[in-house]
């Protein structure tokens, strides 16, 4: 039996040979957890990140090595995890995408919690020049604030 490509597959599968798919989304939460912990406290542990991903501590150990393979990060058992300028850059991009969700889905009327586990399940998965249509959009419509008003009224 001959399969037709459709449209849609063919789309899958272009998605999954990008760019992106490079990094698992997996890889990109640790990297957002890692660099907030950095953030907040100046250091980040394979203890913490295994508390905030909700993952076994040798499951950490596993990821730190696959991120440092990646040169997101340099890693050494018992002493410290640095992230690379790629994995600051890397960090700063989806914190940058996550934002740009957030705001956008508040704009639609979402609330705060509901847009926040939103973004976070797709901030990974948008092109970069989609993300830069959406920050284009959000600022289109704060600057018209009678068309952000007529949607808020809908």
């Amino acid at each position: 039996m001959k399969v037709k490509n459709s449209k849609r597959l063919e789309s899958i599968k272009a998605a999954h040979q990008s760019e992106r798919a490079i990094y698992s989304t997996r890889m990109e939460d640790y990297l957002e957890v890692i660099s907030e912990l950095v953030e907040l406290k100046g250091y980040a542990t394979t203890l913490d990140i295994s508390r905030y991903m909700n993952v076994s501590a040798p499951s950490v150990t596993k990821m730190l090595q696959r991120l440092e393979e990646n040169k997101l990060l340099e890693y050494e058992k018992y002493h410290g995890i640095n992230l690379t300028n790629k994995g600051t850059e890397k960090a700063y991009e989806i914190r940058q995408n996550h934002g740009i969700l957030l705001e956008f889905f508040e704009i639609l009327g979402v609330s705060h919690d509901t847009a926040n586990k939103d973004a976070e399940g797709i901030e990974h998965h948008l092109n970069p020049k989609t993300i830069k249509q959406l920050r284009k959009f959000i600022t289109f419509l704060k600057s018209n604030p009678k068309i952000l008003e007529s949607f808020k009224n809908l």
